[in-house]
């Protein structure tokens, strides 16, 4: 990836915890004859580690500044840097590196492929992963060592989504990007996946980052980012951290 400049530089070198540091990420979306501003100027740093929780409404600028640290979207303004490389500067060959080595997406839906088995659709990214942990392994983090040769439509919505979160950790990504993880859930299945995403969190060290509408997912996360408008407006600081099962919604 290109080189960052020595200002930012400087400042990965600094805080060498920080995986990302996003500064005036701006993004403008054309609509026909009238621009939408979805994102307005954020500045926001994710630390090795760390569980944040990002709230807001829908069209608060949650998933765009999300795919934005994924890598899936490009900022209109403002840069992303990576372990101190610049992602805004990144050409389409380094982006996909960049997904496909360092960074697991989970979704509020889950994507599997229905034909293949738990195991399966684990191995798919795999396979294309430099240092890997065997599908096996993945699963039985989620719970779901011993649901490994069932097919999608033999499993609940909430081990379906487990799966999804196997696969996306199986890589052994430095980063956790989840984009309403529990939407489609109810509660206590909501909790589970929860619970899940926490134990990655905690057992590799893995710096996780959970969109939600839903307010009581905050308690979870060490920081909690409200956003609105596009806007940062506030930022929480949980001293202690909920366990999952602890919440209610």
């Amino acid at each position: 990836m290109s080189t960052p400049d020595s200002n930012n530089a400087t400042h990965a070198d600094i805080d060498a915890d920080v995986v990302f540091h996003a500064h005036g990420i701006t993004k403008i979306y054309p609509m026909g004859e009238v621009e939408v501003q979805a994102l307005r100027g954020v500045d926001l740093d994710l630390h090795t580690g760390e569980l944040i929780v990002l709230l807001g409404p829908s069209g608060s600028g949650k998933s765009t500044l999300l795919n934005i640290l994924g890598g899936l979207d490009t900022p209109t303004a403002g840069c992303v840097l990576y372990r101190g490389r610049d992602l805004t500067r990144a050409t389409e060959r380094e982006l996909t590196e960049y997904r496909r080595y360092h960074v697991g997406f989970v979704f509020q839906f889950y994507n599997l492929i229905p034909s293949l088995t738990a195991r399966e659709n684990v191995a798919v990214v795999t396979e294309i992963a430099r240092k890997p942990m065997r599908p096996e392994e993945a699963l039985e983090l989620v719970g779901l060592g011993k649901r490994l040769d069932h097919f999608p439509a033999q499993l609940s919505g909430g081990e379906q989504q487990r799966v999804a979160i196997a696969r996306a950790i199986a890589k052994n990504p430095e980063v956790l990007l989840c984009d309403e993880p529990t939407g489609a859930l109810d509660s206590s299945t909501g909790i589970v996946v929860l619970e899940a995403i926490e134990r990655i969190n905690r057992e590799l060290g893995t710096a996780t980052a959970v969109i939600t509408h839903n307010a009581g997912i905050a308690l979870m996360a060490d920081r909690v980012i409200h956003l609105g408008d596009g806007l940062i407006t506030h930022v929480n600081i949980n001293e202690t951290r909920k366990a999952p099962h602890e919440l209610t919604w």
